[in-house]
């Protein structure tokens, strides 16, 4: 059984320490992430992202893309797609981390100084902000006006990490930033946990453990698009799909990847992870 922390002010100190951790930046980062982010950043998501941005607008990718990630942690996934965008031929204006640890963002900065000296594009930035304040933190951060933001960003797009949002009951607040963000036409994407996936590691480590530790709150699928609907956004998309945990090592993604049409076929529903691509109208609303 899945038990949830009913104390928002206990959760937050409880996800702050284990974000701010040394094995966080170890779990998050290129040289110690587990062998299923890497795939999946090939794969599922870049399949994901590029469908996403096959939705702006005509012209927008050659006057030069604006991208937010928001909870990004050490920037793993936004430069991986920044990288995948250059091979693509899409040109990338500037790339934008957010996350509330100053530990995941002080390693973002540096992951990405080591990506440009290897020849990556100079056009990221990392600020820690929230969620549910993105424009505010963003534009202090940068030491620039809320409408030089607003309505600035063609993509945006957060990796489990909007769960967090629910928990706390923000999840409306983040949107609405997410929208404000956007410019008309504009494409969010979220991929986050699956409440109908019956083997969370943390969950079977509980069912051993006499005293069980609280977990974050996981939304259903519909919980997830409700607040983009709500919002004024067009829910182009929301669906159950992935087999592949990011920590697999080398056998395990090797055998869920062989798994995978078989579960897909008999078990969608309870696929690892959820997904929602919402798109701003283009009239602005």
């Amino acid at each position: 059984m899945r038990i949830v922390h009913s104390d928002s002010s206990a959760m937050a100190e409880s996800f702050f320490r284990e974000y701010t951790s040394e094995a966080a930046v170890r779990k998050y980062s290129p040289g110690t992430a587990g062998r299923g982010i890497s795939y999946l950043l090939e794969h599922d998501y870049k399949d994901i992202y590029l469908y996403a941005l096959g939705l702006l607008p005509p012209g927008v990718m050659t006057e030069g893309l604006q991208i937010l990630e928001f909870g990004c942690g050490v920037g793993m996934n936004l430069m991986h797609l920044t990288s995948i965008l250059q091979q693509e031929g899409f040109p990338v204006a500037r790339a934008v981390g957010t996350d509330f640890s100053p530990v995941l963002i002080e390693t973002a900065k540096y992951e990405a100084k080591e990506y440009q000296r290897n020849g990556g594009p100079e056009k990221f930035y990392f600020q820690v902000a929230r969620t549910e304040n993105l424009t505010a933190d963003i534009s202090s951060a940068l030491e620039c006006n809320r409408s030089d933001l607003e309505g600035s960003f063609h993509f945006i797009l957060g990796v489990n990490t909007i769960r967090y949002c629910h928990a706390a009951k923000k999840q409306l607040d983040a949107v609405r930033e997410i929208f404000n963000l956007l410019v008309p036409g504009g494409v969010c994407v979220i991929i986050d946990m699956n409440d109908r996936f019956p083997m969370f590691r943390s969950d079977l480590k509980n069912l051993l453990r006499w005293k069980k530790e609280p977990q974050c709150y996981i939304p259903s699928l519909e919980e997830y698009a409700a607040p983009f609907s709500k919002t004024g956004f067009e829910v182009v998309r929301f669906e159950h799909f992935c087999w592949i945990p990011h920590s697999a090592g080398t056998v395990r993604l090797g055998v869920m990847r062989a798994l995978r049409p078989f579960l897909n076929l008999v078990a969608k529903s309870r696929a690892m992870r959820s997904v929602v691509i919402a798109k701003k109208p283009a009239g602005g609303v």
